[in-house]
């Protein structure tokens, strides 16, 4: 696939939009069934749990006194524009501008539950015999996914300039 960067740029940003609407649809789902705390046993791996996380990824910072909620509401809303930038400039580049775009979707969605809840709800809970992988949500999933998408952006970048 040519590494080119013409092409329009709206579809990734239809993608972000999706990204992003599925992981508020969630979240509203959640905080309207639990409470904090709450968990539903669905397989022998995963739960169903209501966190909070005033933090960034693994709680980083969490126990702060409350300034990391706008340090990290700062730091998305710098990525997210930082990222539509490159969305415009590599829109043709597609595994890049794929991976742009689920980090955006992401970003914004913990930005909002940031603005509008003071924390990012959680809810997804994954465990294996006694270990609990720290809870996330669709956004962080498609954060991950984006980062995973970058990094194999990159090496297929350094495998076709050999």
């Amino acid at each position: 696939m040519a590494r080119g960067t013409s092409g329009s740029w709206l579809p990734w940003l239809g993608l972000a939009l999706a990204i992003f609407i599925s992981d508020q649809v969630t979240k509203v789902l959640l905080l309207g069934s639990y409470r904090l705390g709450d968990s539903t046993h669905v397989t022998s791996f995963f739960n169903v749990v209501r966190a909070h996380n005033t933090g960034a990824a693994f709680s980083f910072l969490a126990g702060a006194s409350g300034w990391q909620r706008w340090f990290f509401t700062a730091i998305g809303i710098a990525a997210a524009l930082f990222i539509v930038w490159m969305l415009r400039s590599h829109a043709g580049q597609r595994l890049f501008s794929f991976a742009l775009a689920c980090i955006l979707g992401g970003a914004i969605g913990n930005v909002v539950d940031r603005l509008v809840h003071g924390y990012v709800v959680d809810f997804v809970q994954l465990h294996w015999r006694g270990w609990y992988f720290p809870a996330f949500n669709v956004a962080d999933a498609a954060i991950t996914v984006g980062a995973a998408g970058l990094i194999l952006d990159e090496l297929l970048r350094v495998r076709r300039s050999r």
